[in-house]
């Protein structure tokens, strides 16, 4: 399976939180599914950070994600063109971002964020 980390599953996996679902640990460490996570991602906890709506060392988190044998999946030009193809039924730009990436490539966006769940068979809601 082609997993894409929505930012608080990244988050979580790399702290060993416990509101990491465990069906989306068990999804994560599986070797057989290849697991990528966004540029939009790192950004969305750079400005939550500067603005103080979140606590985690972007560096930090950036470093960690690429020791765990992550994929970095850039943002293009074509994942930017796909938003425009996204109902508007949220407006957060990053997870905006992050749907029309799985979307685009494909692959199924790990989430726990219920109301990404009405963006389809792209988006797995833990």
């Amino acid at each position: 399976m082609r997993l894409l980390l929505d930012t608080h599953i990244l988050l979580w996996w790399l702290k060993d939180d416990s509101l990491l679902p465990p069906r989306a640990g068990v999804l994560v460490a599986d070797r057989g599914n290849q697991i990528f996570v966004s540029p939009m991602s790192v950004w969305e906890i750079a400005i939550k950070s500067h603005l103080g709506k979140l606590k985690a060392d972007v560096d930090e988190v950036r470093a960690a994600a690429l020791q765990s044998g992550f994929q970095p999946l850039p943002f293009t030009l074509d994942h930017a063109a796909a938003v425009a193809q996204l109902p508007h039924h949220h407006g957060d730009p990053f997870d905006r971002a992050l749907v029309a990436q799985a979307l685009f490539e494909p692959l199924t966006l790990l989430t726990h964020d219920e109301n990404l769940a009405v963006d389809g068979e792209h988006v797995l809601l833990m």
